[in-house]
């Protein structure tokens, strides 16, 4: 269940196609590789080798779900396959409603590229396969000018700012931006 994507791309900078990929036991090492310092940096900072060890199993337990309660992916240059980032979607309640949220990371070698905002459509498209929820959400921090940006590039609407905690018991400011994937369940 691989998916494609590219993104428009600026006059300056040509968009790198990308497929994302289910992920796998042996996909650890991508998850050391997103935890550095300047991508964790609007997340309350780098997790220790237990926290990432317990990541890891709950994206392998939940790219092996079948029940629709979302999937975790690593994003794959087209071109060469080399692994540059993780993007997935899962199940939260929202204001008292279903939804499904997305996050996502790029190694820092590659972002500007269009890459995330690749992946993102290409994980929305996953979740509008599911048919369960009707509505995408993305909390970025306000302070986070290029994920705020492939939120807009990607077609979410902003909902507005919202506080949540991330990780557990660090308050974080963020916006809430929505997709809406279509006359879906819940």
């Amino acid at each position: 269940m691989e998916s494609a994507a590219s993104s428009p791309s600026s006059p300056d900078r040509p968009t790198a196609p990308v497929r994302i990929v289910p992920w796998a036991e042996g996909d650890l090492e991508l998850l050391r590789r997103a935890n550095a310092p300047e991508l964790m940096d609007h997340l309350g900072g780098p997790e220790s080798e237990e926290q990432l060890t317990a990541r890891h199993g709950r994206y392998v337990a939940l790219s092996a779900d079948r029940t629709g309660r979302g999937r975790m992916f690593r994003i794959v240059l087209a071109a060469d396959g080399e692994d540059v980032g993780t993007i997935g979607f899962w199940e939260r309640t929202w204001q008292g409603q279903e939804v499904y949220e997305t996050g996502w990371a790029v190694l820092a070698g590659f972002q500007g590229l269009g890459i995330a905002t690749a992946a993102t459509a290409a994980v929305a498209a996953q979740a509008r396969a599911a048919h369960k929820h009707r509505y995408l959400h993305a909390y970025p921090s306000v302070e986070n000018g290029a994920s705020n940006a492939v939120c807009r590039k990607a077609g979410f609407t902003l909902q507005g700012t919202c506080e949540l905690e991330y990780p557990p018991g660090n308050p974080l400011l963020t916006n809430d931006w929505r997709l809406d994937l279509g006359s879906t369940g819940g």
